[in-house]
């Protein structure tokens, strides 16, 4: 089975539904064929953090992003760190 995808708009027109109409969560899940913890999600999602919600494929919220570059420094620490390591345990091989 296929997981479906749905547009920015979808879900924030779907916690509209909720929020500003009063329709239950139950009954709009129900009428836009969702399950309920997938539009309860949208509405935490939503409230939580209204500019970057629903931030799309190709779109990072700025979180995200900066996991990714410490991510990346940690690797090139890392590796800067060994080095050394590396190099003293090839000299010590090559000396006996």
């Amino acid at each position: 089975m296929q997981r479906r995808t749905f547009s920015r708009e979808f879900k924030l027109e779907a916690v509209r539904l909720v929020k500003e109409r009063g329709v239950t969560v139950a009954q709009a899940a129900r009428d836009l064929d969702l399950h309920e913890n997938v539009l309860r999600k949208w509405v935490r999602e939503l409230s939580v953090d209204p500019r970057h919600a629903f931030p799309g494929h190709d779109q990072v919220k700025p979180e995200q992003v900066e996991i990714d570059r410490l991510r990346k420094e940690v690797a090139k620490l890392k590796a800067e760190r060994d080095i050394p390591k590396k190099a003293a345990a090839y000299f010590a091989r090559e000396a006996t």
